[in-house]
């Protein structure tokens, strides 16, 4: 067994060093490419004298980042991915939470980073990936390393509008790994297409199992997936059999017709999550690919991605929502009611995990932490952490976990999670604004954003777009002449649903 996830890179250079490891549309990289270059990587972040500290790994989506991370492990280090396409203004909290000594950039990128409030060294990728390795000083570092130390932080939304940096270790990924890889029945002959940025830890389904088996993952770029026909001809092109998409990736396909034109010719294998797969589209693909296996995934950031699987082998009414199932092995899923109690049968309660998934915690917020990162209170013998979700779900009549809503108003939009007072946050900091509150509006799949202020709903619209990412820009932006309030003077999101539901 494993406890170290560079196992499975020095074991699979060995057996496979020249095949295709990771390629985008232009270029790949071969495993021995991939090996010796994080090496090198690593030896140069450890002549610098940097170990057990963040890395920033500020590149374009491309092989190349990919290796940055394996270099930064290698170093004894833990990589903190960015992209370009985030706002500048999260990007700095980011840097702020982290202080890294390094960031990592490629040509396209060091420009910008150079315009940060940044005390650190940027160096440029192909640079430092020509480094002389130092093969006692790696192998020192990875005899030294223990399963429990960090390998990446990625940065979820805040509540109060700071990102949380979400802390992994070597323990809970390798664990996710051989959960996800035994359950999905990866092997050296899956070829992957990549659809998740490579900052959010979703891409953790692809990344590591490629080293486990010595398998493929295609990068694909953003842009196809804007262009279904393309990206299926894409698919097809580089002979992609597996994909573990967000739900909107897939019904993007589907419901512009695209399979009457092209059709997925080698896909056997589809996994799904981060949002309810509309049945009408999920029925679509079904009848595209019928010998394929199609797996429902749940889970969030601070469980190392997905603790959760269904394996959809019945029929689904169209009113029907397909299950998250059951927990992988070595997690345990326990449903809390508002006393704390474990839920009856039928009854709903919030989600919360136990096990050697948990990640870390919150780097630099450790009183983040400790409001979600609990004592189990079902054991009071002895200490032993949970987390508590937020989500609310429920066990059906064949006994199978399925997910309800968010407890608070975190949302689930575009395959990622959002909390919306980060949007909020966002929102009140430019002029001309007054007050603003968002809801969500689940059956059409949209935010809406409600403020009172002087400023235009277009011109709003516009600034929004320079601060957010595009997956939390409003779908709708309302301008009232009055909030509504609560009685202890909170924004009455209630009465804001309801007012949208009527004119809608």
């Amino acid at each position: 067994m494993q406890n170290h996830v560079l196992d499975y890179l020095n074991e699979i250079v060995i057996k496979k060093p020249d095949k295709l490891a990771f390629a985008n549309e232009y270029e790949g990289m071969t495993f021995r490419q991939v090996y010796d270059q994080s090496r090198a990587i690593g030896t140069y972040l450890h002549q610098q004298g940097v170990y057990r500290k963040p890395v920033v790994i500020f590149m374009s989506k491309h092989p190349r980042q990919v290796t940055a991370f394996f270099g930064v492990i290698t170093a004894g280090d833990f990589y903190v991915p960015v992209d370009e396409e985030m706002p500048a203004g999260r990007i700095q909290l980011i840097l702020d939470n982290v202080k890294a000594p390094v960031i990592i950039c490629d040509e396209k990128t060091a420009g910008i980073a150079a315009a940060f409030d940044y005390d650190g060294k940027i160096v440029l990728y192909q640079d430092i990936c020509r480094t002389a390795v130092c093969e006692t000083a790696i192998q020192k570092i990875h005899d030294e390393a223990i399963d429990t130390d960090p390998i990446y932080i990625v940065f979820t939304s805040g509540s109060t509008g700071i990102p949380k940096g979400v802390a992994a270790c070597h323990r809970s990924v390798i664990d996710y790994i051989e959960q996800l890889s035994e359950t999905l029945e990866f092997d050296e002959d899956t070829i992957f297409g990549n659809q998740t940025p490579l900052y959010f830890d979703a891409c953790l389904k692809e990344l590591y199992p490629t080293l486990k088996f010595g398998a493929t993952t295609y990068l694909i770029p953003k842009s196809l997936f804007m262009m279904p026909i393309k990206l299926v001809e894409f698919m097809n092109e580089h002979r992609i059999n597996t994909v573990c998409w967000v739900v909107s990736a897939l019904t993007m396909i589907s419901a512009f017709g695209t399979f009457k034109a092209v059709k997925p010719e080698y896909l056997h294998t589809v996994v799904f999550g981060s949002e309810v797969f509309p049945i009408k589209q999920f029925h679509i693909w079904k009848s595209v690919l019928p010998n394929a296996k199609f797996t429902n995934l749940y889970g969030p950031t601070e469980g190392t991605g997905m603790c959760c699987y269904y394996k959809v082998n019945r029929e689904f009414e169209l009113n029907e929502v397909i299950p998250i199932g059951r927990p992988f092995k070595n997690t345990e899923i326990i449903l809390l009611n508002e006393k704390d109690e474990r839920a009856g049968q039928g009854e709903t309660g919030e989600i919360c995990i136990r096990g050697t998934s948990l990640t870390l915690g919150y780097y630099n917020n450790f009183e983040k932490t400790r409001e979600v990162y609990v004592q189990n209170p079902l054991n009071t013998a002895y200490p032993e952490l949970i987390y508590r979700t937020g989500d609310l779900g429920k066990y059906n009549e064949r006994g199978e976990l399925v997910f309800v809503s968010r407890k608070d108003y975190q949302i689930k939009h575009m395959g990622h999670r959002i909390e919306l007072g980060e949007i909020e946050v966002n929102v009140n900091l430019l002029d001309g604004i007054r007050l603003s509150g968002c809801i969500y509006d689940n059956e059409r799949g949209k935010i809406v954003l409600y403020y009172v202020g002087s400023i235009t709903d277009k011109d709003l619209a516009k600034a929004l777009k320079e601060k957010l990412p595009r997956y939390m820009v409003p779908n709708r932006i309302i301008q009232l002449v009055e909030m509504p309030l609560t009685a202890n003077g909170k924004i009455d999101r209630v009465t804001l649903k309801k007012r949208y539901l009527e004119e809608k």
